[in-house]
């Protein structure tokens, strides 16, 4: 469904990405694992459309998406559920849920989503008049998940979605994630909490210094002494 095929970025003069490679396929949840700038997020940023490549190739279900729009990344069925949720503060928990399909036209399929996202998730049912600005970090998660899944994404990008959370909310989080791709959405997930994220996915890439040092199964990351070391110690 989707590959990157010796994908490099730069931010002016600093290399970010060092010709990345990876595939990720259809009904997989695949885990980008590594530390604090090693090139996670600069990778879904490339294939949301955020930042074009310098060099290399995306392709989307079929599709050559390297130099593509947001819009039109988005149009064809991929979702990036950014760090630091960034929801729309000054805006209700409704208006917020109506953004994530401002592309679709089948009012139908719109209402039965949102209800859809509201039975999923009770606390925004409750708060749908609220400010998003006005609540909790989890809540905040999961509107902004359920934001992503209005868009009705093939595939959903997740950046860091545990980062800041109480840990019972981080529990909840990774069960909301395992879900989604149980529904048949195919998902993408940067993850500092390596441990959860090889213990969920069907495949896992480490990336260090922009580039991918190892891949494999979830649990061929967790035996593989570098990662247990590095990333798995404690």
């Amino acid at each position: 469904m989707l590959e990157l095929r010796d994908v490099v970025c730069c931010y002016g003069q600093v290399t970010a990405l060092k010709g990345v490679s990876l595939t990720v396929g259809q009904g997989q949840l695949v885990a980008l694992i590594g530390a604090n700038g090693a090139g996670k997020t600069t990778t879904l940023k490339a294939i949301s459309g955020l930042l074009h490549p310098t060099a290399g190739t995306i392709v989307f279900d079929g599709r050559d998406i390297t130099h593509a729009s947001t819009r039109s990344i988005l149009a064809l069925g991929l979702a990036h559920c950014p760090e630091g949720r960034h929801v729309f503060p000054q805006m209700t928990v409704l208006e917020n849920l109506e953004m994530g399909c401002y592309l679709r036209t089948d009012r139908r399929g719109i209402a039965a989503d949102m209800t859809r996202v509201f039975d999923q998730f009770p606390r925004l049912a409750e708060r749908r008049r609220q400010a998003a600005g006005t609540l909790s970090g989890g809540e905040q998660q999961m509107l902004a998940i359920g934001r992503a899944l209005m868009s009705q994404p093939k595939l959903i990008l997740f950046d860091e979605p545990s980062l800041g959370l109480a840990p019972n909310i981080v529990e909840r989080t990774f069960d909301i994630v395992t879900n989604i791709r149980a529904s048949g959405t195919t998902v993408l997930m940067v993850e500092q909490n390596a441990s959860a994220a090889l213990d969920m996915c069907d495949h896992a890439y480490l990336l260090e210094s922009g580039s991918v040092a190892i891949e494999g199964s979830g649990r061929e990351l967790i035996d593989n002494p570098h990662v247990r070391e590095a990333y798995l110690a404690g």
